[in-house]
């Protein structure tokens, strides 16, 4: 049952010890909680049998949970199929936007405004300096990330942009040459800037935004705050582009549904200490491994639990989700190009017997959890039951 390199079972050994050190949002206690149980006795299952060698296996059911690095693949497989008829076939640029780590606390105080704050900055740069800089109308994919290789808290916007868009009149398509880049990044790190502190005034002026005493007291020590932000660079990082739908769509699937760390970098794990990959960025972007206490990690890990029904992946521009099937038509129309792609290679057959290798695994009966859910012999249901 036990996976000793997974999340899970660092979850199941260590979070009931995390639960009684530290106060978590009762979000994160759910998402901890359904991880350690994923794929255990504690959710149940069902008995398989194969029609071909009378193979039989109980698979116990998964959390699908969408933080969850053992889930997602189907929720994943089934997005990337209806984008791939919609990527365009053209050259694609990948363009991150950052913020000071000085916001990072007020991130992390008021996330589900601050989230939707920088989705939404991200795209309206680009659109805005497409606008004025190339006299075009271009489409933007957003999505949010907010961790960096180390589990450190570092919010970003990760954009995928189609190198071109409509005319402002909308009679034909602008194209970008493959060897150059979108667009200035100095420009559009400071539209960046100017778009998120005016957000974040606004949401404080008209009260959605609530700001502790801990990050500033008033207006004025919010305006000191943005003002020292102001002070340190924005990044927009654009890359030279990649190529047409095919690359695209491999892209989207590193990206999109990308949790903050997955089991296959947790490369040790002893009972109290665990050791993982990452990439140092700032050293050849070499491979490295780091140990951290077990609790410690976890910790880490949740501070990139997202606010419930908090949608990631956003539209801008062209792409935006209420005109976007006809206007990537109307791209194709005027982009002139109707190449079809490669069919998508089918993945292995899940319901392939592991044993045989030839039969089908068939359903006999469902089986019901075997234990109590995680940690509540422990006293900690209390803590549970407000999630």
């Amino acid at each position: 049952m036990d996976q000793p390199l997974s999340l899970g079972a660092i979850a199941r050994a260590k979070g009931a010890d995390l639960l009684a050190s530290r106060a978590i949002t009762p979000a994160q206690t759910k998402v901890l909680r359904s991880i350690a149980d994923c794929r255990t006795d504690a959710m149940g299952g069902h008995r398989d049998h194969c029609d071909h060698c009378d193979y039989e296996h109980i698979f116990w059911n998964s959390c699908r949970d969408r933080h969850c690095p053992g889930c997602g693949a189907q929720a994943r497989a089934s997005w990337l199929e209806k984008r791939r008829e919609e990527v365009l076939d053209v050259p694609y640029f990948h363009v991150v936007f950052t913020i000071p780590e000085s916001l990072n606390a007020l991130v992390l105080h008021a996330p589900e405004i601050l989230y939707a704050i920088l989705l939404r900055a991200a795209g309206q740069a680009l659109t805005d300096v497409a606008a004025t800089r190339l006299r075009a109308v271009i489409g933007v994919l957003t999505v949010l990330h907010t961790w960096g290789q180390t589990l450190v808290f570092h919010p970003h916007v990760h954009c995928v942009v189609p190198g071109g868009g409509f005319s402002l009149d909308g009679r034909r398509w602008v194209h970008l040459p493959t060897g150059t880049f979108l667009l200035a990044k100095t420009v559009l790190s400071r539209r960046f800037r100017t778009i998120v502190k005016n957000a974040i005034t606004e949401a404080y002026t008209d009260g959605s935004l609530t700001i502790p005493p801990s990050i500033a007291h008033d207006r004025t020590a919010l305006d000191l705050l943005l003002a020292r932000a102001s002070k340190t660079d924005w990044i927009a990082y654009v890359k030279r582009p990649f190529g047409g739908p095919e690359q695209v769509l491999a892209y989207l699937a590193a990206y999109t549904h990308r949790v903050a760390i997955s089991n296959r970098r947790i490369t040790a794990f002893d009972g109290e200490t665990v050791t993982f990959q990452y990439r140092d960025y700032r050293d050849g972007n070499k491979e490295k491994l780091m140990e951290l206490p077990a609790t410690e990690f976890l910790r880490r890990f949740l501070m990139h639990v997202v606010p419930k029904r908090f949608t990631r992946i956003r539209y801008y521009g062209f792409l935006a989700n209420r005109d976007r099937a006809a206007n990537i038509e109307k791209a194709r129309t005027l982009i002139g190009s109707r190449r079809q792609l490669a069919p998508r290679t089918p993945g292995p057959d899940p319901r392939l017997c592991p044993k045989c290798q030839q039969g089908t695994m068939r359903t006999r009966a469902l089986v019901d959890p075997q234990r109590a859910r995680t940690w509540f012999e422990q006293g900690l249901q209390q803590g549970f039951d407000s999630s």
